[in-house]
């Protein structure tokens, strides 16, 4: 047996991509999280005032209905970039943290929270970080929004758009049709919602829960324009299933689903299929778009678009049954700052994830034939 490990990389998974590569660091009441992003194309252009913006949209203390931990959270750049553009070579970052509450988790040092990673990590690394989380925390997300950014640089050149929005908080629910809301209007409330009167009832659903000292959930919507046909491999890599991976590894993500999705099994194959037509030049298009831009796995030219499903947020400020690291019976009454509703702040990493799946399977679509 110990012959057999000697030929085993037994590692903690910290790399996203194949070409477009992003290896992430860090713990929430660490001293930094920060990365390294590998393969990014040379000679783009990096907006910095857009990739910090991006930052902004998942930075913590940006709301009444988020958690009050005050970050900056300001990304520095520490090589990868020269006179404005990237350079090819490895881009390191560093976001500092510098309002961590430690000791507002020390209750938390010997027992396990309800629903939390605390359990699992103690089991499998027989030591963890109590301190917000740890490396299982969230705010580990930051890597993921400086990577989303400049893979969203680089997809702009492409003419390929990424846009997510809160589709759901609880029962508060928009149409599934995203064809029936601007997108251009996300950014008009703290909930991130195209439907303004929506956003409204959502907000006052989140502020009611968090005066209880409870959490609540919901869905968070996305949609992919500009996409070339041929992204995604016909079998282990289909891009449906790398763009589920990347959304359920994001914290608190407990469903996937892309084009019709689960509503899509209630129909008939002709109510689905999407009927091939020719357009005025020489490329072809569909009628419709049941299958959500993407068929045998590889990306059709239509819009991709797909829904992710949000737990409510482990973490309740009132008193619940756990046990401590020996197993005895105890009490918690969780103290610190945390986020009622993660959704909000949710929508920029669900954008960076895809944003990652794109850019690298378009790098790799350049490796398939001269």
């Amino acid at each position: 047996m110990p012959h057999f490990f000697n030929h085993i990389n037994i590692k903690m998974r910290n790399t996203f991509g194949n070409l477009f590569t992003l290896t992430t660091f860090g713990e929430s009441h660490g001293v930094a999280v920060g990365g390294v992003i590998d393969g990014f194309p040379a000679g783009i252009e990096i907006d910095m005032d857009f990739v910090q913006s991006e930052l902004n949209r998942r930075r913590p203390g940006q709301s009444h209905i988020t958690t009050s931990r005050n970050e900056a959270d300001k990304v520095e750049f520490l090589s990868g970039v020269f006179e404005g553009k990237s350079t090819g070579t490895p881009i390191g970052f560093e976001v500092r943290n510098t309002n961590q509450h430690s000791q507002d988790y020390e209750n938390m040092r010997c027992l396990f929270r309800p629903s939390h990673a605390d359990y699992t990590y103690h089991e499998k690394y027989g030591i963890r970080d109590h301190r917000g989380g740890g490396r299982s925390s969230a705010r580990i997300t930051i890597a993921r929004c400086v990577g989303g950014a400049l893979a969203k640089l680089a997809l702009r050149q492409l003419g390929i758009s990424v846009t997510a929005y809160t589709s759901q908080v609880g029962n508060i629910a928009l149409d599934r049709d995203y064809h029936k809301y601007d997108l251009n209007t996300i950014e008009d409330n703290i909930v991130r919602c195209p439907d303004q009167e929506k956003a409204k009832e959502m907000e006052d659903l989140i502020a009611s829960v968090k005066a209880e000292g409870d959490t609540i959930g919901g869905v968070i919507a996305c949609v992919i324009k500009g996409s070339p046909v041929g992204l995604g491999e016909p079998e282990f890599d289909k891009l449906h299933a790398q763009l589920g991976a990347a959304m359920l590894g994001i914290n608190a993500v407990k469903g996937f689903e892309y084009g019709e999705g689960f509503e899509g099994v209630t129909t008939r194959g002709s109510e689905q299929n999407d009927v091939f037509v020719p357009t005025d030049g020489k490329d072809i298009t569909t009628l419709t778009n049941h299958s959500g831009g993407i068929q045998g796995g590889i990306s059709n030219g239509q819009d991709i678009y797909f829904r992710v499903a949000f737990k409510p947020v482990a973490t309740i400020l009132t008193e619940q049954h756990t046990v401590d690291l020996e197993g005895n019976p105890t009490l918690l009454k969780a103290r610190g700052r945390h986020d009622p509703c993660v959704l909000p702040r949710a929508v920029p990493v669900v954008e960076a994830m895809a944003a990652m799946v794109i850019l690298d399977n378009y790098l790799l679509n350049k490796t398939v034939k001269l």
